[in-house]
């Protein structure tokens, strides 16, 4: 591959399809459509995702469980409205060996009603609320819009919480608990995000509403990394999800779930990445710093030596490091380097031991320069740490250079827009079709908005956002 022959700009998905491989993310060739495999280096930043996602769901006292991948038809069939967003996209096992199953099964899209039956056995009282729960695991769904990886995929690598609440105002303070979480994980992953509710006809079948988390890639394109949703008593009353409350009075519970995929790797791939490979964040690059020895005739035991060193002394201090001393050219191994993301490459030759210094050169926008030899572990994190804002600070400065406020919708620019809408669902429904654009909702944090509906021609206060998604 010749990677300076695409250009993100210029052909987006013919970028991305080309990085994921070339940069070990992934292997497509799986026969299977849709299920791609993990290598190595993709599977190593999915866990380091996963981990963040682990550290801020333990500590706001959730609990990991792991529930089976099999539901039963007659579990799944509880909730109407929930099959009915998803069974087009459900598959079925009806068979075991050349046995017919009594009951057909089916491999989980998302886990409502795996878990709800057994919610309703394990509440009884007040005491026992509120419930929350997480697990991380594989789901399943039948794409049937053309698959890219991480972003559109079959098989879907998931974390899903889903907590039960004494009554609406205590489930709506888990939101907000969400979105906190939310935004330290996002920190983690220099990820720019909005939180818009979705529409009534957009939002996840059974919820009482649903926010999406949205981010934008090229040319103002959407992506839903994730969403939260508040189910009220909606899955509660078909699953029977019951406590007796301090008067004796049995109620239904309210109910929650948040949940985010692979579209995070997905994201970070294309918001960051450019036309030389990924652009990893430090904190979930596997390699934080790659040191590459600048060898030549006569200095090659004492500069080997001294990377080993250098090596060991960033490895002591917590910072994932990389020595390649490999035979490749250095500047094979630059482009290599690159091509992976890896935030931080460390050079050391002759010159450069002999004056106290190690060189450095910053993936995320080339910047040079050489740190002190003496202090070179702290002037290394300090770097990260610095390198790990400014991705941030630009990525959500260029997010909000692809949103415009428009007054009507002829000839709609390239970009996420903003503008107004009557709130009636003919209406939206109306726009959507005319512009090939989704409505993707109404801010979650309320802006102030006073307009006509770019539909309809109606005053309205109600400001809504809309792009052509991913």
């Amino acid at each position: 591959m010749n990677l300076s022959s695409i250009k993100k700009d210029e052909n987006f998905s013919e970028w991305y399809n080309e990085i994921v491989e070339e940069a070990g993310l992934t292997d497509k060739r799986y026969p299977i459509k849709g299920m791609n495999v993990w290598p190595a280096y993709g599977w190593k930043i999915m866990r380091y995702v996963d981990s963040y996602i682990r550290e801020e769901l333990d500590a706001t006292h959730h609990d990991e469980v792991c529930f089976p991948l099999l539901i039963p038809q007659t579990e799944f069939q509880k909730e109407k409205e929930h099959i009915k967003g998803f069974d087009a996209e459900v598959y079925w096992v009806t068979k075991a060996g050349d046995n017919e199953l009594d009951i057909p099964l089916v491999l989980r899209p998302t886990s409502e009603t795996a878990m709800y039956p057994m919610f309703s056995l394990w509440i009884r009282s007040h005491s026992d609320l509120p419930l929350k729960i997480y697990q991380l695991v594989n789901t399943f769904r039948y794409e049937t819009k053309q698959t890219r990886a991480f972003i559109r995929v079959r098989e879907i690598h998931f974390f899903e919480s889903h907590t039960c609440h004494v009554d609406e105002e205590d489930a709506q303070k888990q939101i907000e608990e969400d979105i906190q979480i939310l935004s330290r994980i996002a920190k983690k992953l220099c990820m720019p995000y909005m939180l818009l509710r979705r529409t009534e006809w957009d939002k996840f079948p059974g919820a009482y509403y649903t926010v999406g988390i949205d981010t934008t890639l090229i040319k103002g394109r959407s992506l839903q990394l994730g969403s939260i949703h508040h189910y009220h008593e909606n899955f509660s009353k078909p699953f029977d999800i019951k406590y007796e409350d301090l008067n004796g009075d049995l109620k239904y519970v309210h109910q929650t779930t948040y949940g985010m995929s692979e579209r995070l790797l997905g994201a970070v791939i294309g918001v960051h990445g450019d036309d030389k490979g990924l652009v990893l964040p430090p904190a979930i690059a596997p390699f934080q710093v790659v040191i590459i020895p600048i060898l030549a005739k006569g200095n090659v035991e004492e500069v080997e030596n001294q990377a080993c060193i250098l090596r060991d002394e960033l490895r002591a201090a917590g910072i994932r490091v990389e020595l390649d001393d490999g035979d490749e050219r250095p500047g094979n191994k630059f482009f290599k380097w690159e091509l992976k993301g890896v935030p931080l490459r460390l050079e050391l030759g002759e010159r450069d031991i002999k004056n106290g210094v190690v060189a450095f050169a910053r993936r995320f926008d080339g910047q040079k320069g050489s740190f002190q030899r003496s202090e070179v572990t702290s002037l290394v994190k300090a770097e990260l740490d610095k390198i790990a804002e400014e991705m941030d600070a630009k990525a959500w400065a260029k997010m909000k250079e692809s949103v415009i406020s428009v007054d009507d919708l002829e000839n709609p620019p390239e970009m996420i827009l903003r503008f107004g809408w009557c709130g009636d669902e003919n209406c939206g429904k109306a726009i959507e079709e005319k512009t090939g654009l989704k409505i993707l909702g109404t801010p979650y944090i309320h802006e102030e908005f006073h307009g006509k509906c770019a539909g309809c021609g109606k005053d309205t206060d109600i400001v809504v956002y809309s792009a052509r998604a991913m």
